[in-house]
């Protein structure tokens, strides 16, 4: 049975140390200026700017080598008091020309799942946890609230510049890893290389 086609950006699922992700994240601002609407598990990056109250502004990341990633949407703020996390399950996205602030899973030791995208060919078992790769820019669903960014399988190597960094296959029942030369659309986990937080010269 073929891998369901389901892009969903990236999304957290656990720390490098092994625990579970348990939903944290950060408060950042996009502000109406930004026409385009940001969905769950889309790659963001801060813009260097801060809005009235002080909370950094952030916009969705570039695709491709040597772009710093900060960390994917996983929830809106509504408003209102107390502030909880809006859950990576809910259907909700950020609609564009409107200010609002959003949860970024900003923590640089998380890992993500992500789906590849098999163009060029699909990624090889034998490259995870040894090689890293970029990210693709795709379309978001209003109908789920997920982002459509993949992994762009074209682009798996070894140099340091590149976005990703592939761990390992999803061992999942939904997700056939086959073996050698690996199966269309496999969801991989894998942690930003290039990471916002942890960059010498920052945004």
């Amino acid at each position: 049975m073929p891998n369901p086609n389901i892009p969903r950006g990236i999304i957290p699922v656990q720390r490098l140390d092994g625990s579970p992700y348990n939903g944290k994240a950060n408060i950042y601002n996009v502000p109406a200026s930004n026409a385009s609407s940001i969905f769950i598990g889309q790659p963001l990056v801060a813009t260097g700017a801060s809005d009235a109250n002080g909370i950094p502004v952030v916009t969705t990341a570039v695709a491709g080598a040597t772009n710093n990633i900060l960390g994917p949407m996983v929830g809106i703020v509504d408003g209102g008091e107390p502030i909880v996390a809006v859950t990576r399950d809910l259907n909700i996205f950020r609609l564009a020309s409107v200010n609002q602030y959003i949860l970024v899973a900003d923590d640089p030791d998380l890992i993500f799942e992500a789906q590849e995208d098999s163009v060029g060919g699909n990624i090889a078992m034998a490259t995870a946890g040894t090689k890293n790769i970029d990210l693709i820019a795709g379309a978001g669903s209003t109908t789920t609230g997920y982002s459509g960014w993949m992994l762009d399988s074209s682009t798996i190597a070894v140099g340091p510049t590149l976005q990703m960094r592939l761990l390992a296959g999803v061992r999942r029942a939904n997700n056939d890893m086959g073996s050698g030369t690996g199966v269309t659309l496999s969801k991989w986990l894998c942690r930003i290389n290039i990471h916002s937080l942890r960059s010498l010269t920052g945004v």
